[in-house]
């Protein structure tokens, strides 16, 4: 076949944006979130907006879900709730079939006010109160143990109540990535986590049923994930054959990572980050070598957060300012800052106009409204320019933003939902004066 002429051009490249030959000078733009127009979501719910989408949330769950069943159909996941604990976000979880995964007594709360039965939530976390963990008792809630002192406790809840506690082995070891997550449970490569269960199973108070660990977050490398599952396994063996206890489920927590783009990364997180299919491979491996698995046949358990939501979360902002710095870089200041878009500080966030825009690109940060000089969305990128009153799309950011922000100098934003039938929903009002001076008491000689 004859190919078609393509006339010769001259293409200004720029660092940033790509294009078929290499850098482009003119960004593209994103005009709707959901099929619901961004002029649409601002004019019911103000600016700035943080927008999740149904329909976004509930097809990367069952994508999830049915990746990992395929290497090992016995799995289920557990919404990790610090993750986003929004009630919509939230419940639309528990509707697909998600188990609570909550590391607080707060949290804990949010999911029996959802209807989340206590024989459904994973406690996880190291700071367990006493009166915490009475409630997780009484309700039949599976509690993973952090440390020894609180075994002890949990023991003596036990006694108190008359009843034998459900929980699991929480345990770190090093899986080949640096810096090594330590804090959290009993270490697996000094024979800690081997010693603590054999106190465990020596108390006679306590029902072991299952083995636990996390070994990080936006975890890059699959192969830490293969690792980490072949380690439980085998401190599973160990368990049943030496100690004569067979824990039925496996939980090798979340970490996993999204499509974001850390600051120090040079490829794009699109590029840069494994799909799910990569962890699931890993995971899947471990799990089908494993002699404890062909003979006992336990659940696999998931305790997922970034990896489903992120990329469903987005934030609407506005351009209230523009001026130019003295080193020549334009900056822009937005509605929204740092203290609302917490992971800014982490990831290098995509930011996109939210209607056309035409003309050369130039050196462009993004600020937002606080007074600090820390309150920087978007380091230097080329970018058009654009005028107050014009609109950009942070993304993504459904992960920790709403959970991590804080009330600090701004009132924190509205949170609409896209509908899976193309609708919106307000499921959080913007806060006012006395949202954030409501729980204050001023003394009568002040007043």
């Amino acid at each position: 076949m004859k190919r078609q002429y393509e006339a010769p051009t001259i293409i200004r490249h720029q660092a940033g944006l790509i294009n078929k030959v290499a850098h482009q000078a003119v960004a593209g733009h994103r005009d709707s979130i959901g099929g619901v127009p961004v002029s649409t979501l601002i004019e019911r719910y103000g600016s700035p907006l943080f927008v999740f989408d149904e329909h976004h949330i509930r097809t990367r769950y069952r994508e999830v879900l049915s990746t990992i069943r395929a290497h090992y159909p016995d799995t289920d996941i557990s919404w990790s709730y610090k993750t986003n604990y929004l009630g919509a976000i939230c419940s639309i979880y528990h509707q697909e079939g998600a188990r609570a995964e909550v590391v607080s007594r707060m949290e804990y709360d949010m999911a029996r006010r959802l209807g989340v039965p206590g024989k459904d939530i994973l406690f996880n976390g190291p700071g367990k109160r006493r009166e915490d963990l009475l409630l997780a008792v009484e309700e039949g809630a599976l509690i993973h143990i952090d440390h020894l002192d609180e075994m002890v406790m949990i023991e003596q809840v036990a006694d108190e109540l008359g009843m034998r506690p459900r929980v699991a082995i929480r345990v770190n070891m090093d899986t080949g990535i640096y810096p090594q997550w330590q804090r959290f449970g009993f270490n697996y490569d000094n024979g800690e986590a081997w010693r603590a269960a054999q106190r465990l199973v020596a108390g006679g108070k306590l029902e072991l049923e299952g083995v636990h660990c996390h070994i990080g977050t936006f975890m890059l490398e699959p192969n830490a994930y293969y690792i980490s599952t072949a380690k439980l396994l085998a401190l599973a063996l160990r368990l049943r054959d030496e100690l004569n206890v067979t824990v039925s489920y496996v939980d090798i927590g979340g970490g996993f990572a999204s499509s974001n783009t850390l600051h120090a990364q040079y490829m794009p997180g699109e590029l840069a980050s494994p799909g799910f299919d990569r962890f699931a491979t890993a995971i899947g491996s471990a799990m089908n070598e494993s002699q404890f698995v062909r003979e006992e046949h336990p659940r696999l358990m998931l305790e997922t957060g970034r990896a489903l939501i992120d990329e469903a979360g987005s934030m609407i902002s506005t351009v209230i300012g523009r001026k130019y710095l003295p080193t020549g870089v334009r900056a822009l200041i937005l509605d929204a800052g740092v203290s609302v878009l917490f992971t800014s500080w982490w990831y290098n966030l995509k930011v996109t106009p939210a209607q056309p825009l035409s003309g050369s690109t130039q050196p462009t940060t993004f600020f937002g409204p606080l007074c600090m000089n820390i309150d920087v969305v978007k380091n230097s990128c080329m970018f058009p320019d654009m005028r107050n009153g014009e609109r950009v799309i942070v993304s993504p950011v459904g992960a920790y933003n709403v959970t991590q922000w804080m009330q600090f100098i701004e009132y924190r934003p509205a949170v609409a939902l896209v509908t899976e039938t193309g609708g919106t929903e307000l499921i959080r009002e913007r806060e006012s004066l006395q949202d954030v001076i409501g729980r204050e008491r001023l003394p009568e000689h002040l007043a």
